[in-house]
């Protein structure tokens, strides 16, 4: 592991103290389909529904079509913000730092819970605006935990992994709500407290946190906290004393067609890394599993009130069943973060400059197939409809899930220069952020001219999801290209002892 001026101790509070934060508030929403089961119970949305000759409590167990169709509109909605709003807020991480965006995050997150909390069935309308705040507040949290993985060194895509895992796992959050609701727990205590709990990332933000960001490789006496006006003073030492003509990670040359023996160029610009290929095809790679697990989430309660035929007993089991899945999310993660360092943990050194860079993207190819194969098989099983299937489907999709946003982070992580990965992390999720809008008219066909039958939209969607296999095929295409070009040059790149240059970047 890297040293410096924090000590163990302290790194590992940081990483704990992280790892709980991610795994009980980052990803809450995605814990939708428990929350919506007390939200029904509670009537909101209810007077949409047209009046039956059913009884008022069977209405307000199993919902109506218009019901059904507003809550799935919030989680649209609160999901779209998740993702689209990264994009402005990895400028404002990338450009203002790490406190700055915390403390954006913690605002939109204690602003969220406050407004479900005071939400009754008559304010239905206020679950538009919480959703979506506490979509940004949380991504924006998780985004500024990620870099912790730099200060752990050869663990790094393991950490990030990690973190994204516990992020899946936060959508048990909401599980234990309804369990408690069911205890007798009113819905606004609950919600109150989870406000009251803003004082805890606050806490984290000032002792635990830089106020900057988190270099990598970490330099020697690197420290961070309360009491760090920008860079640290050990920063700005290991800058000064290093060797001019020693590059750092982020002003080594990427264009593959730099001459090896003259004048360095600037690093890779921001633009140049979003005209890449290796950047577009990761970005449809991630949006249309994404596509599949939202739509999935969003219409989760009306495709188990289908398979169960209105069955509220049944409906609750295999709710909790899978909100209790989810909470295997940071056990699944890290399993992804062994396969992108994989390369790292044999007897014989990890190659330092482009040969380092080189083999941390071919690490990456084998982690994009699996995650690609994980996804079409939980694509296969959500298309069977019968309800005990829905086991097999919901520990695919955890799996699924984990590996899809560990996967996406650390990939962005090894193959794009450090300085702009908040850009690019909120940009590839602001993009597939538009994609994932499509789960509404998807859910609009299933309750129109399908007759609430989803068969012929899951089919469609394994269809959609084999086009992730293009990513893996070009990401490999690129090392071997990476890979003549290095040996037509005789020498790889030179690197500082420990440091790992980015990846140069496509044509």
């Amino acid at each position: 592991m890297a040293g410096g001026g924090a000590g163990l101790a302290k790194r590992l509070g940081t990483f704990l103290s992280g790892l709980l934060e991610c795994g009980v508030f980052c990803g809450v929403i995605f814990g939708w389909a428990s929350l919506v089961f007390v939200l029904k119970d509670l009537n909101y949305f209810r007077d949409l529904c047209q009046p039956t000759n059913t009884s008022h409590n069977q209405t307000s167990q199993t919902g109506c079509g218009e019901q059904d169709e507003q809550f799935s509109l919030v989680f649209t909605i609160g999901s779209f913000m998740n993702n689209f709003m990264t994009f402005p807020m990895g400028f404002i991480f990338d450009r203002f730092g790490t406190a700055t965006a915390r403390l954006i995050a913690i605002t939109l997150y204690t602003g969220g819970t406050l407004l479900v909390a005071f939400s009754t069935p008559e304010l239905a309308v206020l679950l538009f605006p919480a959703m979506s705040m506490l979509s940004v507040g949380g991504i924006l949290l998780i985004l500024t935990n990620m870099q912790v993985g730099n200060l752990f060194g050869k663990y790094r895509s393991i950490i990030i992994t990690l973190y994204n895992g516990a992020f899946d796992s936060s959508s048990a959050t909401f599980l234990i709500v309804k369990v408690l609701y069911g205890h007798g727990l009113s819905l606004k205590a609950m919600f109150l407290f989870m406000a009251a709990c803003s004082a805890w990332h606050l806490l984290r933000t000032l002792f635990l946190m830089p106020c900057t960001r988190i270099p990598y490789p970490l330099p020697p006496g690197y420290n961070y906290g309360l009491r760090c006006p920008g860079h640290s003073k050990s920063y700005r030492t290991y800058e000064e004393k290093r060797r001019p003509e020693v590059a750092g990670p982020e002003e080594t040359p990427l264009e593959g067609s730099a001459p090896r023996g003259g004048r360095d160029p600037p690093g890779v610009s921001f633009r140049a890394c979003v005209c890449s290929k290796l950047f577009a095809w990761h970005v449809a790679w991630l949006s249309v599993m994404q596509l599949r697990h939202y739509l999935f989430i969003g219409t989760f309660n009306p495709l188990l009130n289908h398979l169960a035929r209105g069955d509220r007993q049944l409906v609750s089991t295999y709710t909790n069943a899978f909100a209790f899945t989810q909470l295997c999310g940071v056990l699944c993660a890290p399993w992804n973060g062994l396969i992108l360092d994989r390369h790292k943990r044999g007897k014989t050194p990890r190659p330092e400059g482009a040969l380092g860079a080189l083999a941390d993207l071919r690490a990456s190819v084998l982690s994009l197939v699996v995650t690609v194969v994980q996804c079409v098989l939980f694509s296969i099983c959500v298309a069977v409809p019968v309800l005990p299937v829905q086991f097999a489907t919901f520990m695919l999709q955890v799996l699924s899930r984990s590996f899809l946003y560990g996967g996406n982070a650390a990939f962005l992580a090894i193959a794009f220069p450090p300085q702009h990965f908040g850009k690019l992390y909120g940009l590839a999720m602001a993009l597939s952020a538009l994609v994932a809008l499509l789960q509404y008219p998807c859910i609009a066909l299933v309750r129109g001219p399908l007759h609430g039958d989803p068969f012929y939209v899951n089919l469609g969607l394994i269809a959609v999801v084999l086009v992730a296999f293009v990513s893996p095929v070009v990401v490999a295409r690129e090392c071997r290209r990476r890979a003549k070009e290095l040996g037509a040059a005789g020498t790889p790149l030179a690197a500082p002892p420990g440091a790992e240059t980015p990846t140069e970047m496509p044509h």
